[in-house]
């Protein structure tokens, strides 16, 4: 899935795909992008003004970091999305100490999350083997999602970042640290089981929005598709590598103990965490002249003028500084921000999309894994671990890959490794595909996350992205459940096999038709029309 799930990151990330506490772990671990066919033009954009990459960030004290996404760039632009600087702004080389510290933090926090991934599902299954009650643990963790997500995003806004992320590391480490002991105690029930996901989903909702709009103010932002490499190639290594292949063995041991491991990797997640000092509040941004007309691809469009008000990859409604506004004025402000952009719009649409068809395929993949490929705890760990494979490899080669090449490697991707699912039955040839759909979708979550980061205003960067996680994220608990109805309807019909495939066949389906729309709406000259306007 891509950001597709962008999937949830670890302290600090700013990765937008994969499974998140409580719902399956099948190809967790990466995100997801956008191109167009032929041959890709270089897009050129004005480079931001940035202060050096070790300053403190306005209102922040010394000593702190952030992380974030890349563009997707087209020959001759960076994955950040911004034209390569001349010798006079050359970016710097390093990321600074407080980027180091965020990094830290945030593998260790994916080590433990990763081992939970894999044991969350798999205690699912050993209380129930109704494909709807175990596709309601997935959708218990992104309910969440649709609920909460524009309230995250206005807090994100307005409390100090760092302590909204010290905050929600605790709580995870209590929630998981509960679920640990109930399993161990032999008190855990589905209905328990749904509440801590639900409650661990609401923390991972404020955790997630907030840590990725941290990272400019850690970063130089013509350092940020850097950043945002390192981040989730770290994140990849630790969650997929080491924790699932970890997570496997624990559960061979006790059930239990993934999520205990979960827990003290959260506790020691905030301590580190506790060495970023100072403040991360949202800066106030300076008012900007309206953005020019959004293009698109199609033939005889039309471009509609803008307001002032409506953004172009710039904040073109900026309140004066220190306006009294109640938190509804602020997130109407988010949504319209997001709509109005001819770029940030399409690419949210086509993440719900892909999301919405990939947790479908998630929420029962423990099973598919189990009844189709016969695998255990182990073997289901080293299958769905793979994936970080294509993944580590899409964030060290993120930046090479043109801009509107990448949306439709992805979608090219995910069509062949859900088909490979549908039709085969020999596991490791299903993780040859995941392998490939790791890829495609790290290089999405890198390069989308890293516009979003450079096009969107610092003062409603927290409101953009939890209305683009609302889109993209808060379709998965329906795609969950449709998941676990469609194996329900088809195993009356034609059997238990062909119910658990049957979610492969429509993902294939869905996302060929996803083609057309993003071919329109997300093709070369819409993308460099947004990245000019900047």
């Amino acid at each position: 899935m891509a950001e597709h799930s962008e999937k949830r990151a670890g302290a600090g990330t700013g990765a937008e795909t994969g499974a998140g506490a409580g719902e399956p772990a099948a190809k967790a671990g990466t995100g997801l992008g956008d191109a167009a066919p032929g041959k890709s033009t270089p897009l050129r954009a004005p480079l931001p003004p940035a202060a050096p990459a070790n300053a403190a960030p306005a209102n922040a004290g010394p000593g702190d970091g952030g992380a974030g996404d890349a563009g997707l760039p087209g020959p001759g632009l960076p994955a950040s999305g911004l034209a390569e600087p001349g010798p006079e702004e050359a970016a710097p080389r390093g990321l600074g100490s407080r980027f180091h510290k965020l990094w830290t933090a945030s593998t260790v926090s994916n080590l433990g999350q990763g081992a939970s991934a894999i044991a969350f599902p798999w205690l699912a299954t050993t209380l129930t083997q109704n494909p709807v009650l175990i596709a309601l643990n997935g959708v218990a963790v992104r309910l969440p999602w649709l609920l909460f997500s524009l309230p995250a995003g206005a807090l994100a806004d307005r409390l100090d970042r760092r302590r909204v992320l010290l905050a929600m590391s605790a709580a995870r480490a209590v929630i998981v640290g509960v679920v640990a002991l109930l399993v161990a105690w032999d008190a855990m029930s589905l209905p328990l089981l749904y509440c801590c996901a639900l409650v661990l989903g609401f923390a991972e909702v404020m955790f997630d929005n907030t840590s990725q709009v941290l990272l400019p103010s850690v970063v130089d932002r013509r350092r940020l598709a850097a950043a945002n490499g390192r981040l989730m190639s770290a994140q990849i290594v630790a969650d997929s590598f080491l924790a699932r292949p970890l997570g496997g063995a624990l559960i061979a041991l006790a059930v239990a103990a993934p999520f205990a491991f979960d827990a003290s990797a959260a506790a020691v997640s905030l301590v580190l965490l506790l060495t970023l000092r100072g403040s991360f509040r949202a800066r106030p941004d300076a008012p900007t002249q309206p953005a020019p007309p959004a293009a698109t691809d199609e033939p005889g469009a039309k471009d509609e003028p803008r307001t002032a008000d409506e953004p172009g990859a710039a904040a073109g409604s900026v309140p004066a500084a220190g306006a009294a506004r109640s938190m509804r004025a602020e997130i109407r402000e988010g949504v319209r921000w997001l709509w109005r952009h001819p770029l940030v719009r399409p690419l949210a649409v086509s993440l719900a999309v892909m999301n919405l068809v990939g947790a479908a395929t998630e929420s029962i993949y423990v099973l598919y894994a189990q009844e189709v490929l016969g695998l255990g705890p182990v073997g289901f760990a080293v299958l769905t671990s793979v994936t970080g494979i294509g993944g580590l490899l899409g964030g060290l080669l993120a930046a090479r890959i043109g801009t509107s090449r990448s949306l439709f490697l992805l979608l090219a991707l995910e069509v062949a490794a859900n088909a490979t699912t549908a039709l085969a039955s020999n596991a490791f040839v299903i993780g040859l595909g995941s392998v490939a759909m790791g890829f495609g979708i790290v290089v999405w979550n890198v390069t989308t996350v890293s516009l979003r980061q450079s096009l969107v205003p610092d003062r409603l960067l927290g409101r953009v992205n939890s209305v683009y996680r609302l889109l993209g994220w808060g379709s998965m608990p329906l795609g969950m459940a449709a998941g676990g109805a469609l194996v329900s309807a088809v195993e009356a019909l034609w059997g238990r096999e062909a119910g658990l495939r049957a979610p492969f066949v429509l993902a294939v389906v869905l996302v060929l038709g996803l083609a057309r729309y993003m071919r329109r709406h997300l093709g070369e000259r819409a993308i460099k029309a947004a990245l000019s306007a900047s």
